[in-house]
């Protein structure tokens, strides 16, 4: 019994007393707390389920990081010019790969203080950025995007690994994947791929390429204040752009250098110095395109790697590619070319305005003029400018961009003059180029015509200059490698060339006297003939009678295939027109078979690229016509043994060279050698109804095409022949590029010796074959030259209003009647160069 109840008999009268039981005072609380605990203990585990379920999910799908530990990005390739100059970039993506021990650690602490700061600590993530990104998932307010935080492992495996997505789910695999990269990869690796991979910009990827783009510099150049610009371009390379927004961007740089300074990676002193140094570029592009007037050169090579190595590896293999290009002498063929097309244009008439504004729009002509978009061809140099008043010929253009400044000034009198055909007009919108002197500005306008130069070395074919257009923005067509052209008499060495390694002599006598098959009826250009003339003179004065004699008699398979081996063209019909250059060929194709005669009758294969690097270095193609032989004294010159194949003789070739030199000193190119005291051989090419004027030559050194003509063919006009258009560019550009050479003569092989002779037109100097005889001729087969000839040996039927253009009258010394030559002393009053018929002219 307890001591507190006492003890009460059975029978007693006293009461029991009554047991009271207190009621419990917390049991609100009790039960609250209760199921709070239980309410957390369920979100908790039904919280660790979901982040489970997210786990597995993205644990399932994660790609494997097997790529990274040979980590091998797209890297642009680069194509240099002959000095090492970068003259084209070719890239999907510009990146320019970098090891991390060549990445200056300036450069690494700049990212690393900005970016990650325990990078080095770390093992991959920063758990709380991980802890804020989960909750902001779950809280996020429709559409906002999360905050970053990500450190550079994560930031590595996001780029390489997984997309920009911004989920949960991504972040998740995110964690994941760096958590992995770290224990497979180094941290200086991680680091590397990060600088490589990353974008900055301004087309830049990696920062070898953002160093080139806004500074122009390589990394190992950069300035501490440089570094620090980059570092701080990964958050918002556009918001900090140092083009668009110079002033954000020296608040990020400076940000940067603060944090640099924080970490210890520069002194307090450091960083205020580079926070006191200017922000500045010195290079405004983007991805670096072709240096100005190299693009014709640039799309040649890169058409040329596609075709050796496909797309990809094109534009994403890293290929280092060494060019044959000469920058001084493409700068002058630019320059001369479109000098010599504005020349032609300006003196075919003006066409008028590129647009016209109302009067209302002239009061606010500043900000209208700045709404023009800018004519495609136009020249850097020349300005968009309105008419203000048109008597007077004062107009008015704006320079620059978003600070622009306006310019008023005075059309040149001659501008004005030139431009009557259609006048002037207030409001006008015109082209126009400032002069160096006073407020007066000539007018301009873009050419129709086209034009297309190709300057090779004669012994390698290394393409050291080409100009494909007038404007590579305009079109890309190329008319140096692209546009098949008739080339005219410049195809006629060839013939003579197929010729002398038949034997014939350069004094042989051919009939300079009207021929005919059938209704074809070729003629001279002067409309004149000469009678029994040397081979020499036919080739000197470009005499389309001896040349289809020749060919009559040589046959024109042995042209053609010459031709062919040349590589002038690829085939060619055997028919006789075709020996005046009524056949198609290219510029470029052209001055290899020029350099084939040139070198001695060596096949030159005309190349761009004189070898090719992969991206680690090794050489993986080089030009080998030259091939260099081993040297075991240090003291040796190297010797080199020439693998090209031989076309014709060296004494052929040499036979050919020596009448053509005699065409520049006294033929159809006298006028083009002017002023040039280098030996020199050429000849002139004009087409039917002078729709292409070119000029051909070379020296021992270089062979140098000139073309021109309109993409559509069309006649240049009356007289426009190529030693008119085509030889004043060629004089020129040999005048300011041969100088640069050594002033030798051509080689003249063993095997043939020279001798003067007498000719119709005078005293000529020849090469001539041991065994042969000067002034001679030797007994051609009977009834080839001058036998029956059917219209198939014409082609006449093939060549579309042929018989229209040839004319049925003769001219000259000679006439044929009734198939006797005969001599005549009249002369109709038909214009040079009229009804020649098919082929070349002159």
């Amino acid at each position: 019994m307890s001591p507190e109840t006492p003890d009460i008999p059975p029978n007693s009268k006293r009461k029991r007393p009554v047991s009271i039981q207190p009621r419990p005072r917390y049991r609100f609380w009790r039960l609250l707390i209760g199921s709070i605990t239980g309410l957390f203990l369920f979100v908790l585990v039904g919280g660790g389920l979901a982040v489970w379920i997210k786990y597995s999910s993205a644990v399932k799908g994660l790609p494997t990081i097997e790529g990274l530990r040979n980590y091998s990005p797209p890297v642009m390739s680069r194509i240099y010019a002959n000095d090492d100059h970068v003259v084209a970039e070719l890239a999907a993506e510009r990146r320019l790969f970098v090891p991390i021990g060549a990445i200056p650690q300036k450069v690494r602490d700049a990212f690393i203080a900005t970016e990650d700061k325990n990078f080095y600590t770390h093992g991959g993530v920063d758990p709380m950025a991980i802890a804020r990104a989960l909750i902001q998932d779950v809280f996020r307010v429709h559409g906002k995007r999360l905050v970053g935080a990500s450190t550079i492992t994560q930031q590595v495996a996001r780029n390489m690994l997984l997309n920009n997505d911004r989920k949960l789910e991504r972040k998740i695999k995110e964690a994941i994947l760096a958590m992995r990269i770290e224990q497979s990869l180094s941290k200086d690796q991680i680091l590397e791929i990060y600088l490589n991979e990353i974008y900055l910009g301004a087309g830049a990827y990696g920062v070898a390429a953002a160093a080139q783009i806004y500074f122009h510099k390589n990394l190992d150049q950069l300035t501490t204040a440089e570094a620090a610009y980059l570092g701080g371009l990964p958050k918002s390379p556009y918001n900090y752009d140092l083009f668009r927004k110079p002033d954000a961007a020296k608040q990020r740089r400076d940000f940067v250098l603060s944090r640099m300074a924080e970490t210890g990676a520069i002194t307090q002193q450091e960083k205020v110095a580079a926070q006191n140094e200017p922000l500045s570029s010195k290079n405004v592009s983007g991805r670096r395109g072709p240096t100005a007037g190299t693009e014709w050169f640039g799309e040649a090579v890169r058409r040329d790697l596609i075709d050796r190595y496909g797309l990809e590896k094109t534009m994403q293999g890293g290929l280092e590619v060494h060019t044959s290009l000469d920058l001084k002498n493409q700068a002058l063929a630019t320059k001369l070319m479109r000098q010599a097309l504005i020349k032609y244009d300006r003196n075919h008439g003006w066409r008028g305005a590129v647009a016209h504004l109302g009067d209302d729009a002239i009061s606010q002509w500043v900000e209208n003029l700045k709404k023009q978009k800018l004519p495609t061809g136009m020249l850097p140099n020349w300005r968009l400018a309105i008419v203000l008043n048109a008597k007077t010929g004062s107009v008015g253009w704006v320079d620059g961009g978003k600070n622009a400044t306006t310019h008023q000034g005075t059309i040149l009198s001659k501008s004005l003059s030139w431009s009557k055909r259609r006048p002037l007009k207030d409001g006008d919108i015109v082209m126009i180029e400032p002069q160096s002197e006073g407020n007066q500005v000539e007018l301009c306008q873009i050419p129709q015509v086209e034009g297309a130069l190709v300057s090779l070395d004669v012994r390698t074919g290394r393409v050291l200059a080409m100009f494909g257009g007038w404007s590579f923005a305009e079109s890309q067509f190329n008319r140096a490698t692209q546009a098949l052209r008739q080339p005219g008499s410049s195809f006629k060495p060839i013939a003579y060339l197929a010729a002398m390694e038949k034997g014939i002599l350069p004094s042989q006598i051919f009939m300079d006297a009207p021929f005919s098959v059938g209704d074809w009826h070729p003629n001279n250009y002067e409309h004149s003939f000469w009678g029994p003339t040397a081979l020499h003179n036919g080739l000197r004065y470009s005499r389309n009678i001896i040349t289809i004699r020749l060919a009559a008699q040589i046959g024109m398979d042995a042209i053609a295939n010459l031709s062919v081996a040349l590589g002038e063209v690829d085939s060619m019909p055997k028919v006789l027109p075709a020996v005046l250059g009524a056949v198609e060929t290219t510029v470029l194709r052209h001055a290899g078979a020029y350099a084939s005669i040139a070198s001695g009758g060596a096949i030159v294969k005309p190349t761009t690229v004189d070898y090719i690097q992969d991206r680690n270095g090794k050489v993986i193609w080089r030009s080998d016509a030259f091939q260099a032989n081993n040297v075991t004294d240090p003291n040796q010159l190297p010797t080199f043994t020439d693998n090209r194949k031989r076309a014709v003789s060296e004494q052929s070739a040499y036979q050919i060279i020596t009448m053509m030199e005699d065409v520049m000193r006294r033929g159809t190119g006298f006028s083009a050698s002017k002023g040039i005291d280098t030996p020199i051989a050429g000849k002139t090419g004009t087409s039917q109804n002078f729709n292409d004027a070119w000029f051909a030559g070379f020296s021992p050194d270089v062979v140098t095409i000139v073309w021109f003509g309109f993409d559509s063919p069309k006649t240049l006009g009356k007289g426009m022949a190529g030693g008119v258009i085509a030889g004043p560019v060629w004089n020129a550009y040999m005048k300011e590029v041969l100088p640069t050479y050594p002033k030798r003569e051509f080689i003249k092989p063993a095997g043939v010796f020279m001798a003067s002779y007498s000719t119709s037109k005078g005293m000529v100097t020849d090469a001539f074959k041991d065994g042969q005889t000067p002034g001679g001729s030797i007994n051609l087969s009977p009834g080839i030259a001058t036998g029956a000839l059917s219209a198939a040996d014409t082609g006449a039927e093939n060549v579309p209003d042929s018989e229209e253009s040839m004319g049925g009258g003769y001219s000259g010394d000679y006439v044929n009647e009734g198939g006797t030559i005969k001599p005549k002393t009249a002369s109709p009053a038909s214009a040079p160069g009229e009804n020649i018929g098919m082929g070349g002219l002159y």
